[in-house]
């Protein structure tokens, strides 16, 4: 259940730096501001200009602010799947209490003793996620505070990441005057976020098709195994498009937007329209299904090193199949052609939120949610993270009157809005067959020996 109380959620991509205010009553979440402002020192998912990346972020800022009537003073953010990696973790300690009743400060320390390891210099610790307590020998509690007992065990996943990634997000965001309330994985909100609890139990892939970069997560067993990110996004089709047709990147970018479509079947080479190309005075035309093919050329690459990667662990023999989403993934026909190449149930995931109803926003309304949504057991483990026992969760705001509104996002982000039946595809339906459902169990019950 969501906690009561305000928080902000803060995104910085390669295309654009997103901030969502959210309320949440009564367990109901209601975005009351939303801040887009494009991203300038963002190469690739990674800062390459903290000042310039200071500056997004405090565009954006100001926009939230202004539209839910607050001053943000703390955020929750998002760290990439930038070489991510999720290992196993189990630590034991003797309850110390005089009554032997676990309190907060065993699961803390009994966190603290699972995160004894050794971590290469150039890595850090950056979430502790508890799966299950053991209070002696009695297994499978998730919260083992108010009992009674003399040994403690918990069994968790550790995921660790480059040190400069995250100092420079975290650099970036003091910059901006915001303190930071959670450091979140941003693929592991997503996926606690817009999966249903059987397609964490059973199985499903999900594939978040930025700007700048693609990043592929398989959760199986409510846990987040794998993660894979391309260097290639949707600017990527833009840059192909305005080099073969020799115009500029705005104009490609209105060409994707307005004419554009992944899957060439779906077009006609008798549809032209004019392009504007650079060193001629009058506009060429050019059919649809021309720009049909340079799209449907660079995301068929992204999708068969997305494809490559998940066969080496046979991820696609999960019944939950491929659940996309970001920015890219609005484009018309990439449903079409993701199942074309991947050969497994795809599906388009759109937020149901008024005004953000587009996929360039799932990733910031994740963030949100899942920083919402955190127990407390796992606010306990994360102390033995980050070191700070008064950390908080909900974002500090000024008692100045909230005001609810519609937000409104700018042009150059938003795509056309999508109509009411494709805010909720259909689920994809669960694999009956025994065989390969015990051939992924035992793939994954043995990955992480």
């Amino acid at each position: 259940m969501a906690k009561a109380g305000m928080y902000v959620g803060l995104d910085i991509g390669t295309t654009s730096v997103k901030v969502v205010v959210a309320e949440y009553i009564d367990s109901q979440m209601n975005i009351i501001g939303v801040g887009n402002a494009k991203s300038e020192g963002i190469n690739r998912g990674i800062i390459v200009d903290i000042d310039k990346t200071v500056q997004a972020i405090q565009r954006a800022v100001r926009q939230a602010e202004e539209k839910a009537g607050i001053q943000i003073k703390s955020v929750s953010v998002g760290l990439p799947a930038n070489l991510l990696e999720v290992e196993p973790c189990q630590g034991m300690i003797a309850v110390n209490n005089d009554s032997k009743e676990i309190g907060d400060e065993d699961v803390r320390n009994v966190a603290a003793a699972a995160m004894v390891r050794s971590v290469p210099p150039e890595r850090q610790i950056v979430a502790l996620l508890p799966q299950e307590f053991t209070v002696d020998g009695f297994e499978g509690i998730k919260d083992p505070r108010g009992m009674i007992g003399v040994r403690l065990e918990m069994l968790g996943l550790i995921f660790t990441g480059p040190k400069t990634v995250v100092h420079n997000i975290h650099k970036c965001v003091e910059k901006a005057g915001l303190a930071v309330s959670q450091t979140i994985i941003t693929p592991l909100a997503l996926t606690e976020t817009i999966l249903s609890e059987g397609e964490k139990d059973f199985g499903t892939i999900v594939i978040d098709m930025g700007g700048g970069q693609t990043t592929t997560a398989v959760i199986h067993d409510d846990q987040l195994k794998f993660t894979h990110v391309d260097q290639e996004g949707g600017e990527y089709v833009t840059k192909d498009i305005s080099i073969v047709l020799n115009t500029s990147f705005q104009n490609a970018e209105t060409l994707k937007i307005n004419y554009g479509d992944a899957y060439p079947e779906r077009t006609s080479a008798n549809e032209e329209f004019p392009v504007d190309v650079i060193g001629k005075t009058d506009p060429v035309k050019v059919d649809e299904r021309y720009l049909s093919e340079i799209i449907e050329a660079r995301l068929e690459q992204i999708f068969r090193k997305a494809k490559k990667a998940l066969d080496s662990i046979d991820a696609l023999d999960l019944p939950g199949g491929i659940i996309l989403t970001g920015g890219a993934a609005s484009l018309p026909g990439v449903v079409d052609l993701a199942e074309e190449i991947f050969e497994t149930n795809v599906k388009l995931y759109v937020p149901n939120q008024m005004g953000l109803r587009n996929p360039v926003f799932t990733n910031v309304i994740s963030l949100v949610n899942y920083a919402a949504e955190l127990s407390e057991v796992y606010q306990l483990a994360k102390t033995a993270v980050t070191g700070d026992k008064t950390s908080q969760a909900v974002s500090s705001q000024t008692s100045a009157p909230v005001v609810t509104q519609t937000p409104v996002y700018d042009d150059y982000e938003a795509a056309e809005e999508y109509e009411e039946e494709q805010q909720q595809p259909s689920k994809p339906k669960p694999k009956n067959d025994e065989k390969v459902t015990g051939k992924i169990k035992d793939f994954f019950s043995n990955i992480f020996d």
